[in-house]
């Protein structure tokens, strides 16, 4: 079976504004075989035209259509909920550009859903205005809930933060479709034309990463270039089917398969993690 990529980005692609080692030549390689694949993130801020080419001037071959955000996710939800509506939102701009594309107006007073997502310029005047709303009836939606976002400079508040506040200011629990939601993981698989069998899913989160692929049935693969360690994963009553130092060593067989997958049986069932972890990678031969 031939297997399309789902990936994760921060931590597992890059960090920061520096490259993980090998990503790039990983990506490459996934473009030249003609596997399918999509980059996921659950940064609502950046277009994803500006993501793609944030990656390009990393080295990362990417146009538009490589990219699935959070915001897309958010977008197509309240617009199937409600076409034509209204939000107040909490954001920047990759959040306002797939609201608008989805036919949906941004409004200061009413409207039919408050939306937060990341940004930096945020202010408790905008904080106090989306209570009164959610109070007065309109309905709270979250990009994702993530408590906080990887900077150079060190953590800073995420999405997760701001919607805090305002779910226990108003009573009101946020409707959240950013990664590990079934609405957006569903959604970047179908895109890719794929099977749940067909998907794994790469990321260095347990939380999101890990969690949303589990739940979805796909096979997951965690990797060590991020915030995770491996002395974390017994905290967790799930386990990846794979663990890896970064997207370099996820074997070739799986990546571009030519024969069994090592991290699968020759029944298609995954091996134990516990087993995965012993791996011999380094033995891992490209098909020539």
């Amino acid at each position: 079976m031939k297997y399309g990529f789902l990936l994760d980005m921060d931590g597992v692609i890059y960090r920061g504004n520096r490259v993980i080692p090998g990503a790039a030549a990983f990506v490459q390689r996934l473009r030249d075989s003609g596997t399918r694949f999509l980059f996921l993130t659950n940064n609502s801020q950046r277009t994803r035209r500006d993501v793609a080419m944030k990656l390009c001037r990393m080295g990362i071959d990417a146009i538009d259509r490589d990219i699935f955000t959070c915001a897309m996710a958010t977008a197509r939800f309240v617009a199937a909920q409600k076409p034509n509506g209204t939000a107040y939102v909490i954001g920047e701009g990759g959040l306002l550009s797939a609201l608008h594309t989805n036919g949906y107006s941004v409004v200061e007073d009413n409207p039919d859903f408050v939306i937060i997502g990341e940004g930096r310029t945020m202010t408790f005047e905008m904080i106090e205005k989306a209570v009164r709303m959610v109070s007065s009836g309109s309905r709270l939606i979250a990009t994702n809930m993530d408590p906080n976002c990887p900077t150079e400079a060190g953590p800073r508040p995420g999405c997760g933060a701001i919607v805090a506040m305002i779910e226990k200011a108003t009573g009101k629990q946020a409707f959240s479709l950013g990664k590990p939601s079934p609405i957006m993981m569903r959604a970047a698989r179908k895109q890719l034309g794929l099977s749940s069998e067909e998907t794994i899913m790469v990321g260095d989160t347990m939380d999101t990463d890990i969690l949303g692929g589990v739940g979805l049935g796909y096979r997951t693969i965690l990797v060590m270039s991020g915030g995770t360690k491996l002395g974390d994963l017994g905290d967790y009553a799930f386990s990846p089917d794979m663990v890896v130092d970064s997207v370099a060593d996820i074997p070739d067989n799986i990546a571009f398969p030519d024969g069994p997958n090592p991290g699968l049986s020759q029944n298609g069932t995954a091996i134990p993690v516990e087993q995965q972890r012993s791996y011999p990678v380094e033995s891992v031969v490209m098909p020539s």
